[in-house]
């Protein structure tokens, strides 16, 4: 591996973890960022000539860590405290002993990390978006990409996030026992977040940003390694695992959509959908609306990845799931879900009876048009069909969904009414 790759793949999977060390030495956020990206800049000039390091976590934690002091020191002598400073900023240096702590210890810092950029007092897309950069690692232009907004916009956000913790003064510590489920579940919703805008954006040209959605699953993943017993963490793995699994089929070759029935499953990632079910085998209904309609959601993606056609789907159980789930979860989504589902099990005519009421919970979505007009469309009524097609493409920001209702539409049209 050349030093390039040491340290691309060591930013990859240390950054969170570095972070949240340095964080908990020195509590600066606005300083330990900052040091970091300094000490992965000079990695990448040094490594190539010198040779990457035997430890080069360790390396850039020792680099970054100078940094910081420097910045500390400079700040105290321009405050005429260096003293006081230094000694604080100095006091558990040591350099390198905490990289050779691997215990509990590490594992709560980074926790505290997650806790602090998943803090209920943020909005949702600001903790989202500072999760994937300090925990995750995701730089600021991906994440501005992957939730189609421009750098400076997001790079605003991000440190308009960073001066809320630090004005609101959020603290980098653990809850307590009684209140860490709660701020764990507010983890769950905000990867869950995450994930939907990287797994079915609605809008731009991606159908799909199989890395936003990636890095959701590695902040869920690195949260259930510290709390293997959450259910809610648990839940949402599986969710995740199963319908990330078919990120390799959704996409044809040239970017257009590919539709479940006709998606080649020699592509799912068949170890994720293992992972994924055997989560879902260890969970048992729970009275918790949260974990219990991450769960059934799992549920319908374990019968969809399992079936070994799209034609011997248990369509069935399909409907007892979304049904369950339109009890603890009565959205207007779930319930769009689940006429699908019954169209699918009792027929189109049944399905366009399960969408009455969904156009004005929905009013500016395309989904609901877009599933009327294939139902109309399978019963023939293809007048009515091309209407409600031309609603969905009004309404559809997402350029590649666009371009495939205009397909169906276009076809429907070339054929002439039945």
């Amino acid at each position: 591996m050349s030093a390039d790759e040491v340290l691309a793949q060591t930013v990859r999977q240390e950054w969170g973890r570095l972070v949240a060390l340095l964080l908990g030495q020195f509590r600066r956020l606005d300083l330990v960022e900052d040091a970091l990206g300094d000490a992965v800049e000079a990695a990448a000039r040094r490594w190539p000539a010198d040779g990457a390091p035997a430890a080069p976590a360790a390396w850039l934690l020792t680099a970054a860590r100078r940094r910081v002091v420097d910045r500390l020191r400079a700040e105290a002598m321009a405050q005429r405290k260096e003293a006081l400073l230094v000694v604080e900023a100095t006091r558990p240096a040591a350099a390198g002993a905490v990289m050779a702590d691997p215990g509990g210890l590490v594992e709560d810092d980074v926790l505290r990390l997650v806790l602090l950029c998943c803090h209920p007092s943020l909005a949702p897309e600001v903790a989202a978006a500072l999760a994937l950069r300090l925990v995750v690692g995701v730089g600021t232009a991906d994440i501005a990409r992957l939730f189609l907004v421009p750098e400076p916009t997001m790079a605003a956000r991000i440190t308009r996030g960073k001066r809320k913790i630090v004005a609101a003064g959020i603290p980098y510590g653990l809850p307590g026992a009684d209140a860490l489920p709660d701020r764990l579940r507010t983890v769950a919703q905000v990867a869950y977040l995450a994930f939907t805008a990287g797994y079915a954006p609605g809008s731009g040209a991606d159908l799909l940003r199989a890395d936003l959605a990636g890095a959701a699953v590695g902040l869920v993943r690195v949260t259930l390694g510290m709390r293997p017993g959450e259910p809610v963490l648990r839940a949402l793995l599986a969710l995740m695992l199963l319908q990330h699994s078919r990120r390799d089929a959704r996409v044809g070759a040239d970017g257009s959509l590919v539709l479940l029935p006709d998606q080649d499953r020699s592509l799912w990632r068949a170890d994720e959908v293992a992972e994924g079910v055997a989560l879902l085998s260890e969970l048992p209904a729970d009275p918790d609306p949260l974990v219990e309609s991450y769960r059934l959601q799992a549920v319908v993606a374990a019968l969809h990845a399992t079936a070994p056609t799209a034609g011997a789907t248990r369509w069935d159980l399909v409907c007892d799931a979304y049904a369950a789930l339109e009890r603890v979860n009565p959205s207007p989504a779930v319930r769009l879900a689940a006429a699908v589902a019954v169209a699918e099990r009792d027929g189109p005519a049944a399905g366009l009876a399960a969408l009455d009421g969904l156009d004005a919970a929905l009013p500016t979505s395309h989904r609901v048009p877009a599933v009327r007009g294939e139902l109309l469309a399978r019963l023939g009524r293809d007048t009515e069909a091309v209407e409600a097609l031309d609603v969905a493409v009004a309404r559809c920001a997402n350029e590649v969904e666009r371009a495939h209702l205009e397909g169906r539409r276009a076809g429907l049209s070339a054929a002439g009414p039945r």
